[in-house]
């Protein structure tokens, strides 16, 4: 036949077609499938690759339904969402993840831009998270913590993990300037700094020489950390996505309490190759009272900082 298909979204007039009346099992089975998808579409999920492995599923065991006898339809149907919800779910229930960030990406300007902030979250992090899912796919999942101290022996979770703990605690660190500022140290804190340091002006000018080109050159990182004794704190620069907590990148492993990532990403739209100025201003977006329950973490459990994601 010639004449076009005259139902509504919803079948409710079925095509003029022998095989599709309104009584036939497989009218009735895809008018089913079809509002099933539907629902997925416009409640569950927007359009993305979750949705199209719900449609290969839904239509596939949705097809068999309708076409198959009334004693096995209604198990077939039944399948339909099983299968499509387990191909939509992700790979892991416990995969890592990017963390939110705890401010809008423009909440650290003017030190930090938004589109920095933006790139570097939605883009840079979220690769490292994507490569540590893929190289621990059919592993038990830990976290991430745990995977850092045998890191430089494990191929991806070098520089993937490493990637996804840097970064997700490098953002817990840093509030808006309006509200770092009222931040301060705590008595623990502050003390460990004074006996490492002398001063915590004489703290950021060793960070800051720490953090300059000639020191960490090329892509790192620049941590202050606590010591595996814990009474005392010492300035380090690693290079990549390497930290302090990774056996073999220092003389020991020790805590970071504290880190500032110095990969161009970090502040090239900003600063270009103004890489002193970046760190100068880091400052005014610390949170020192995180800073001082990492501290206090630190030093009670002599372990690094767990972290979300």
């Amino acid at each position: 036949p010639s004449a076009p298909c005259q139902s509504s979204i919803l079948f409710d007039e079925p095509p003029p077609y022998p095989f599709y009346h309104k009584g036939s099992i497989a009218f009735r089975g895809f008018n089913l499938i079809h509002q099933l998808l539907l629902l997925h579409i416009f409640v569950f999920c927007p359009y993305n690759y979750s949705t199209m492995k719900f449609f290969a599923a839904s239509l596939l065991f949705g097809s068999a339904a309708a076409l198959a006898p009334e004693s096995s339809r209604r198990e077939l149907l039944g399948k339909t969402l099983a299968a499509g919800a387990a191909l939509a779910a992700p790979a892991a229930a416990n995969a890592y993840f990017v963390p939110d960030l705890p401010y809008a990406f423009e909440a650290l300007e003017p030190y930090i831009d938004a589109p920095t902030m933006k790139i570097h979250h939605d883009k840079h992090h979220a690769t490292y998270v994507a490569n540590i899912n893929k190289a621990r796919e059919g592993k038990d999942e830990v976290p991430i913590l745990d995977l850092m101290a045998d890191a430089l022996e494990a191929g991806p979770v070098r520089n993937s993990g490493g990637g996804h703990y840097n970064h997700a605690f490098f953002w817990e660190e840093m509030a808006p300037a309006d509200v770092a500022k009222k931040t301060k140290c705590s008595d623990q804190l502050s003390g460990l700094i004074d006996k490492s340091f002398g001063s915590m002006d004489e703290m950021k000018a060793k960070f800051e020489a720490q953090a300059a080109p000639g020191a960490v050159f090329g892509s790192g990182w620049v941590w202050v950390c606590v010591n595996q004794a814990g009474d005392k704190l010492e300035i380090v620069g690693t290079p990549n996505q390497d930290n302090p907590l990774m056996k073999g990148v220092k003389d020991e492993v020790m805590f970071p309490i504290l880190g500032l990532d110095v990969w161009e990403h970090a502040y090239y739209l900003k600063y270009q190759n103004r890489r002193p100025e970046y760190v100068s201003n880091w400052w005014n977006v610390v949170n020192w009272d995180k800073v001082s329950e990492n501290c206090a973490y630190v030093v009670e459990n002599h372990a690094g900082v767990p972290v979300e994601g």
